[in-house]
């Protein structure tokens, strides 16, 4: 919950993409827009894949097409091709991924559009829950001293080692050098008969 907090707040501004938090019986605007105005029309896809279609409006007609799941629940306004799609009273049901895909003139290819979010709906916030604007300090506090715990554990663990190692070196026994009496004769003089 923690990392939805987070992206959450940093990303639920409007007109952005990203991850927008809203409660069950909220509303929700979403708003698809491109800087290309060449565009034939506009779909508003649910899921990862955009398997399934809500909004779908093509550039002239003033009619759009709307799934039935939100029927009596979407309302749209806007000029083609920056329209605002207000989705009401979300239920845990439109937990999900939504694109803005826009579809060129002349052009098979379908290009994201600005707006595309992930909306999280959630069981309304009771008294005793933290909210997400609020940061845990003592979460982070706690993570501060558990990674000054870990170096430090990991800083010892090196010294001894260093110290183990020398100390086993300065033990170890040096080869002695044992004196020799090497003693060179000059033999050639002297034969023997």
């Amino acid at each position: 919950m923690t990392i939805l907090c987070l992206s959450g707040t940093a990303m639920s501004n409007p007109g952005s993409s990203g991850v927008v938090l809203k409660e069950i019986g909220r509303d929700v605007t979403i708003q698809c827009r491109t800087p290309q105005k060449d565009q034939e029309s506009l779909a508003l896809r649910k899921g990862l894949n955009m398997e399934s279609d809500v909004f779908f409006n093509i550039h002239d007609s003033e009619k759009a097409t709307i799934a039935m799941d939100f029927r009596g629940r979407l309302q749209y306004n806007g000029l083609f091709p920056n329209i605002d799609i207000l989705i009401k009273n979300v239920t845990s049901k439109d937990t999900d991924t939504y694109w803005c895909v826009y579809n060129k003139f002349g052009k098979p290819v379908i290009k994201n559009g600005e707006g595309s979010i992930l909306l999280v709906v959630r069981e309304p916030r009771t008294g005793s829950s933290v909210p997400c604007d609020q940061p845990n300090n003592n979460l982070i506090l706690v993570l501060v001293v558990i990674g000054a715990a870990v170096l430090l554990g990991i800083i010892i663990c090196f010294l001894v080692w260093i110290i183990t190692k020398t100390k086993s070196l300065r033990s170890a026994k040096k080869p002695r050098r044992v004196a020799t009496n090497d003693v060179y004769e000059e033999m050639r003089g002297t034969i023997r008969r």
